[in-house]
């Protein structure tokens, strides 16, 4: 009887367990559904959707609207486009999750309407023989303007000077000291040409040598291919007509000058002017290249060095002063030029527009997106292109969040920045503001300002890790006029042979030149900056020919830049690519690897350039190259990590910590003591330098500094910037190994 209650209690025991099988199968509910949001990656179906419903005409149509009336920051036309920035991101139907706008007290600078600059030749019983025009000459409809703003640079300082003209070619120091191997410059007015260096440094530079005041031109050698009559330019093509001027702002730092590493709010403490750093003491004035023509080719002196000669149709000499019988019919070989400045220095109200679509699974890891709003004139190409391409993604992004088909993982913010052409004010004065939020939340910064310099090629600026989402999305998008990709187009323009890749696309360094700026070299995001230019085998132009001037309209991008828009449609597509790619991708699209190539060629350079000389001060680089090393290994060891994945390792926390050693990777160059006379300048590696030796800039810089003077405080200072050096690299090793591993 035993054996059969034990039999019993077996049957009965496999069947209760059969039944709580059956309960806990059918009965327990599967896998959350935000267990499964968690883990979703990437859709590239949507990817694709967004790229065909991209509109070339949608953007022409808000390009037109855009560049309608000149909108110099603060102006009433820039305060109309801030009510539509707000009105397009807050609609009902196609807009964002909210929209704002931030306003900022910001310092800047106009010219004086009733009162303008001059640029004039005198007798010496004062007497006005010529004098450059004060406004552009008006050629076609969409010009004609009262409220175009004439031609100056921001933040020039006011003054009336007088001295005899000298050609300085691009205004280096080595133009200056060529001059000054060869004439007196004390008391000259010297013209320049854009090119070779900064606009303010051309007039700092200048001082330096001497010379009390500055005009500067666009050269047609430089910008038109050399073409300058106009019959050979706008309207007839797009290359600069004679009388366009190239205004800029006049100051070697970025951010609001008064408040530098704080939001220019009312409360702030602002700065005296006179301890503003980084602006010329000299006045300066631009003129178009017809009057520089006047100038230039009748002045007397030696004649200037080949490479200085330019296409104004004469052989340019140095100077001082003129030819005889230049401008009337006796002999006045002491005429003068006089430069005349009285512009008006303020602070005004600028407003950035910020739209927003919250993430639905990291809403507090952010992807940014930002183009200026603000433009010298009209603006079609600089900055309007760029918006009008932000406000087509923006269109299809919000359409698909309202229709509830799309919510990204990641919080997207879209940034159109007020002030950039005062020196990136609006996006330097938001990253002040929230500092803190921004450095440790922030994934990367996409910046798309002129969209479209021309359509023959993409060109992208940007930091090792962007490299792989730029060529991901590259890859997938049709270049507009042939049969290849985007990214095949682009390595036929410009390449490069990468030791890892092989033939690749030539990405470029960011500098200073939009508003990419603060995000990189104060915060240390990885940034981007994406747009369509030039074949530079078909021309030599420095960049698209009317930029800053007021033959940048609509109908010069229409006619010239981009004929039915398409490339404006196809870096929409390529930049909404890379958007949702870094916004929706389980793992960040951030290549860690990429940054090696970037140290060994720095690190190669430095031992080529410096060893010698290092080492007989007892100064070794063999730590630095240990540090190189231990990255390599460290950025090895992730991206195998991240390409051995199982299901089971991608738990939330898991995703979290690889996507935050991928997104501060950047934030571990930042040393906010290294360069303490370079103000926002953090980045160990993209930092400013004077040095023409191309590798880690503090290093660089110390090094030509001792070399020349050789004193032990500066071979003192090489050794410590070989040391920030060495510690930043130690410190994005150690960001890229296991977080436990301290």
């Amino acid at each position: 009887m035993n054996w059969i209650k034990v039999v019993g209690i077996v049957l009965g025991a496999a069947v209760i367990l059969a039944i709580g099988l059956l309960i806990g199968y059918f009965g327990i509910p599967g896998e959350p559904e935000w267990v499964k949001d968690l883990a979703q990656d990437l859709d590239e179906k949507f990817i694709n959707q967004f790229m065909e419903e991209v509109d070339n005409k949608r953007i022409e149509d808000n390009l037109r609207i855009l560049s309608e009336k000149p909108h110099v920051a603060t102006s009433a036309a820039d305060e109309e486009l801030v009510k539509l920035m707000l009105s397009r991101w807050k609609d009902p139907n196609s807009g964002l999750d909210d929209a704002k706008e931030e306003r900022y007290d910001v310092f800047l600078s106009f010219p004086d309407e009733a009162n303008p600059n001059t640029v004039k030749v005198l007798t010496p019983d004062g007497n006005n023989q010529f004098t450059a025009n004060h406004t552009e000459d008006q050629l076609t409809e969409d010009q004609k303007d009262p409220t175009i703003l004439r031609p100056f640079l921001a933040y020039a300082p006011n003054g009336s000077v007088k001295g005899k003209l000298v050609f300085a070619n691009e205004g280096k120091v080595s133009d200056y000291q060529y001059l000054a191997n060869h004439i007196n410059l004390t008391g000259t007015i010297a013209i320049v040409r854009y090119g070779g260096t900064g606009r303010v440094n051309k007039a700092i530079n200048a001082a330096k040598f001497g010379v009390i005041g500055v005009i500067i031109y666009t050269d047609p050698k430089d910008i038109n291919d050399g073409l300058s009559k106009p019959s050979d330019t706008y309207p007839n093509s797009w290359y600069m007509p004679p009388s366009g001027v190239e205004r800029g702002s006049f100051k070697e730092n970025f951010g609001d000058q008064l408040t530098p590493y704080y939001p220019a709010k009312e409360f702030t403490y602002r700065i005296p002017e006179s301890e503003i750093k980084g602006i010329s003491h000299i006045p300066a004035q631009p003129i178009g290249f017809q009057d520089a023509q006047a100038l230039i080719c009748e002045l007397a002196g030696p004649e200037a060095p080949e490479n200085w000669q330019g296409s104004l149709g004469c052989r340019y000499n140095i100077g001082p002063g003129f030819k005889q019988n230049r401008f009337i019919c006796s002999s006045f070989p002491s005429d003068d030029v006089q430069v005349n400045v009285y512009n008006k220095r303020t602070i005004k109200s600028s407003a950035n527009v910020m739209g927003i679509i919250r993430g639905a699974v990291e809403p507090d890891r952010y992807v940014l997106y930002g183009n200026h709003r603000d433009s010298w004139v009209h603006g079609a190409i600089d900055p309007s292109s760029g918006t009008a391409v932000m406000l087509e993604i923006t269109r299809i992004l919000g359409t698909k969040l309202k229709q509830g088909k799309w919510r990204p993982r990641r919080s997207i913010v879209f940034g159109s920045w007020g002030a950039e052409e005062f020196g990136l004010v609006g996006s330097t004065e938001f990253s002040e503001d929230y500092y803190n939020k921004l450095r440790d939340r922030t994934v990367a910064y996409i910046n798309v300002d002129i969209s479209v310099y021309a359509n023959a090629t993409l060109r992208v600026l940007g930091t090792p890790p962007a490299q792989n989402v730029v060529f991901a999305a590259s890859k997938q998008v049709k270049h507009p006029s042939n049969s290849l990709t985007v990214y095949d187009n682009w390595k036929d323009n410009s390449n490069r042979d990468s030791p890892q890749y092989g033939v690749i696309p030539q990405i470029g360094l960011l500098g200073i030149g939009s508003d990419y700026a603060s995000f990189l070299h104060y915060l240390g995001i990885t940034c981007m900056d994406i747009a369509y230019t030039y074949d530079r085998r078909v021309t030599s132009a420095r960049i698209y020919p009317t930029y800053h001037t007021a033959f940048d309209t609509f109908d010069y991008t229409a006619k010239y830049i981009d004929p039915g828009f398409t490339s404006h449609q196809t870096v929409a597509r390529t930049a909404g690519n890379v958007l949702l790619r870094l916004s929706d991708s389980l793992i960040l699209p951030l290549g860690v690897r990429d940054y090696v190539e970037t140290l060994e060629d720095y690190y190669s350079r430095a031992v080529d350039n410096f060893q010698a000389n290092l080492t007989k001060h007892e100064i070794s680089l063999e730590p630095l190259r240990t540090a190189i090393n231990r990255y390599k290994k460290a950025a090895d060891d992730l991206e195998g990590t991240i390409k051995n994945l199982k299901k089971s390792d991608k738990t939330p926390l898991n995703i979290r910590r690889i996507n935050d050693q991928l997104m501060l990777l950047e934030r571990a160059f930042i040393n906010h003591l290294a360069f303490p006379d370079k103000l926002y300048f953090s980045h160990i590696l993209w930092a400013s330098r004077t040095s023409s030796v191309v590798t880690f800039p503090g290093l660089a810089d110390a090094y030509q500094t001792a070399k020349e003077s050789d004193l032990k405080d500066d071979w003192n200072l090489v050794h410590h910037h070989l040391t920030i050096a060495i510690q930043a690299v130690d410190n994005a090793a150690s960001t890229l190994e296991e977080v436990t591993n301290i």
